[in-house]
């Protein structure tokens, strides 16, 4: 899976917009497949103008290992959800919990350049992932 630290890098070295979009289109593309199953109500991501869906698997300890799983129906969605996922999947619910993803999602530019509704989704998304992490981090134990 793409670090992303390695997206970020790759960012920086693609001038133009238009190439960017593409770039997240193709990190979602890169997503493992998302069973049918896990398509269900309690997956969605409310705030989301496309679906989004989001799984959550909390490994052991006080401090848990949390990985997530997520696709979305639209192809740009779909790159900023390996984008979220990049970002915080296989970390531990600590890490989560400090992360700072307004800065890292500022720092790729995409907050210039997601609609408004993209951008609320964006955050839902990263509402979803600090409030699972959350959970797995005052339940673990």
């Amino acid at each position: 899976m793409t670090t992303f630290e390695d997206i970020s890098d790759d960012f920086s070295l693609l001038d133009e917009w238009e190439d960017r979009y593409r770039y997240v289109i193709e990190l979602g593309e890169g997503l493992p497949p998302f069973p049918d199953s896990e398509r269900t109500p309690a997956n969605k991501v409310p705030g989301c103008v496309s679906q989004v869906w989001l799984t959550t698997g909390i490994g052991s300890g006080t401090d848990p290992v949390v990985t997530f799983s997520g696709d979305s129906d639209a192809h740009i969605v779909r790159g900023l959800v390996a984008i979220v996922l990049a970002l915080f999947s296989g970390r531990r619910a600590s890490e989560i919990l400090a992360t700072d993803a307004e800065a890292a999602l500022k720092s790729l530019g995409l907050d210039e350049h997601l609609s408004p509704q993209r951008a609320n989704g964006l955050r839902s998304m990263v509402q979803r992932i600090k409030r699972n992490a959350e959970e797995a981090f005052s339940t673990a134990g």
